[in-house]
């Protein structure tokens, strides 16, 4: 399986994967129907992209015009091939790759203010859930415009019900499942 930009100033790029089975890296296909959820509200945003694996959409953000991507990944190899992958697209001066656990770093206050929030956890039942938790526990890292995006198994779904986040959308492409969460808040300032 490979995996290329699909659309921006990468576009046609091809990305390099993480060796081995340590990470679930998003198909063009299900990459391309996020970014068309999203479509022109990525102009200018900061992107998080937890448990960043190979990078993809976090670079995919930048490519099409987001202004800065963070990368959370505790995995040395991934770590090592987002880099090389955002020195590949030209797109390291937007971008910070840290070699920090995800849950380490929703513990403390956020660096920046985030307009989006990637999750995509290795399959591991129950860590996404485990994310969006710590993610409601701290609602620094929650702005009224933040939405939070759940990549998952679809098996993996499970009833959840937050503080400070609430689902407004959910789209299956296959054995993948994105499950879109919004701040509580942004609702009831409109």
């Amino acid at each position: 399986m490979s995996t290329r930009v699909i659309a921006g100033t990468a576009k046609g790029f091809r990305l390099s994967l993480v060796p081995g089975d340590s990470t679930r890296p998003i198909t063009d296909k299900v990459k391309e129907a996020l970014f068309n959820i999203i479509g022109f509200d990525i102009r200018d945003t900061k992107f998080l992209d937890l448990f960043g694996g190979t990078g993809a959409v976090g670079i995919e953000a930048l490519s099409r015009g987001a202004e800065f991507a963070l990368f959370a990944e505790i995995n040395r190899t991934a770590s090592r091939t987002i880099r090389e992958n955002l020195k590949h697209t030209k797109l390291q001066d937007r971008a910070e790759v840290r070699m920090i656990d995800a849950f380490e770093l929703l513990k403390n206050p956020p660096p920046d203010e985030f307009d989006f929030i990637y999750v995509a956890p290795p399959q591991y039942k129950g860590m996404w859930l485990d994310i969006l938790k710590a993610i409601d526990n701290n609602p620094a890292w929650l702005q009224p415009h933040t939405v939070v995006i759940v990549q998952i198994d679809p098996e993996e779904q499970d009833d959840v019900l937050f503080h400070n986040l609430r689902d407004y959308d959910k789209r299956r492409y296959g054995r993948t499942l994105l499950w879109f969460f919004e701040a509580i808040q942004e609702r009831e300032t409109d």
